[in-house]
């Protein structure tokens, strides 16, 4: 599973985060950004610390073709056709805010809306592991 946005510095890395603390190491998790930031996003790894995840040692990697095929899933979260198609590779887009320069309040909001989006894809493994 690979989640992707465009500067790995927020959406992926707080889905990323989330699906790890949930997937309990049965699911190989990777994020990656088209155009990778500096850094992570402070307000994202605050919001992500405010409820027991920290992603404060993650830091922005550019996505390759590479890291696409070495995923079954890959989830774009905001970069359009930049993405590379890899044949066997299901993709998947969520339309997720992006929390760069935004207050706190609106980084909350959107790690919720990917906290949701996780779960069900955590249930949705779950009711069909081989999928």
């Amino acid at each position: 599973m690979i989640f992707v946005c465009v500067h790995n510095a927020g959406r992926s890395q707080m889905a990323a985060g989330l699906l790890r603390a949930s997937g309990d190491g049965q699911i190989q998790v990777r994020s990656a950004g088209t155009a990778p930031g500096e850094r992570v996003n402070p307000m994202a790894v605050q919001a992500m610390r405010e409820i027991g995840i920290d992603i404060s040692d993650a830091s922005p990697s550019r996505l390759t073709t590479e890291d696409v095929a070495a995923a079954d899933v890959c989830i774009t979260m905001g970069c359009g056709d930049s993405c590379p198609l890899v044949p066997g590779t299901e993709y998947r887009d969520w339309a997720v805010d992006d929390p760069s320069g935004q207050p706190i309040e609106v980084v909350r909001r959107v790690r919720d809306d990917i906290a949701e989006r996780v779960e069900g894809l955590v249930a949705e493994l779950a009711a069909d592991p081989t999928g």
